[in-house]
């Protein structure tokens, strides 16, 4: 092969590889956070939480919770505020040495994952928890959930999003409230001691069929 045809040969290997290098960044930036960051801990958190963050009943889901609130968990873990058993058991060892950048990162991955449904209720009594979400209960003087959750239980800021979640894990959050943990979560602890059991199991239930 004489030397303009070796050359011309190069630079059509050379513009093939730009352009699939073109192609890949273009896939890998429309894919968002399900290319994470080498950097990053993910792995250690979906042991417990899913390979795609959609949590167990016991490891509730991560994707698509919001970030601040995510952010202000784990350190919450980390200065052992948040203090039910699983917490102390898996998350206060697992924060422990996470810096507040890694902590802003990991929030920021998983609040962009997309969310699916639990769908794990007594669909028997999911109608008397929707009232309860979104009426509240005036008699025993508990506001509607939606005041500060918001309509589709989507949550805001640091407030959580609650829509979607397990019912097991949803029902163990509230009855651990009242049993005293994690007192700092105004006015949670509250409202979870004024609700009775079959409040929680219906307010639950309706909670794990919000998409």
């Amino acid at each position: 092969m004489n030397p303009l045809a070796l050359q011309a040969t190069r630079i059509g290997i050379m513009k093939l590889i730009k352009s699939k290098l073109a192609i890949l960044a273009i896939v890998s930036s429309a894919a968002g956070p399900l290319f994470a960051d080498e950097s990053l801990p993910v792995r250690n958190c979906t042991w417990c939480h899913g390979s795609s963050a959609q949590g167990f009943s016991t490891a509730p889901r991560l994707a698509g919770q919001r970030e601040q609130y995510i952010e202000n968990q784990l350190l919450s873990f980390s200065e052992h505020i948040r203090d039910n058993p699983y917490s102390r058991q898996y998350m206060w060892g697992a924060a422990a040495n996470l810096s507040p950048q890694t902590a802003h990162d990991l929030a920021t991955y998983f609040s962009a994952l997309p969310p699916k449904a639990a769908y794990d209720g007594d669909r028997e009594l999911a109608a008397a928890g929707r009232t309860i979400y979104e009426q509240g209960i005036p008699e025993s003087n508990v506001a509607a959930c939606l005041v500060c959750h918001g309509p589709n239980a989507e949550g805001i800021r640091e407030i959580p999003r609650l829509g979607g979640l397990a019912y097991s894990y949803l029902k163990s959050r509230l009855e651990q409230w009242d049993e005293g943990f994690h007192a700092a979560a105004a006015p949670m602890p509250q409202i979870a001691r004024t609700l009775s059991p079959d409040e929680i199991d219906a307010l639950a239930s309706y909670l794990s069929f919000i998409e």
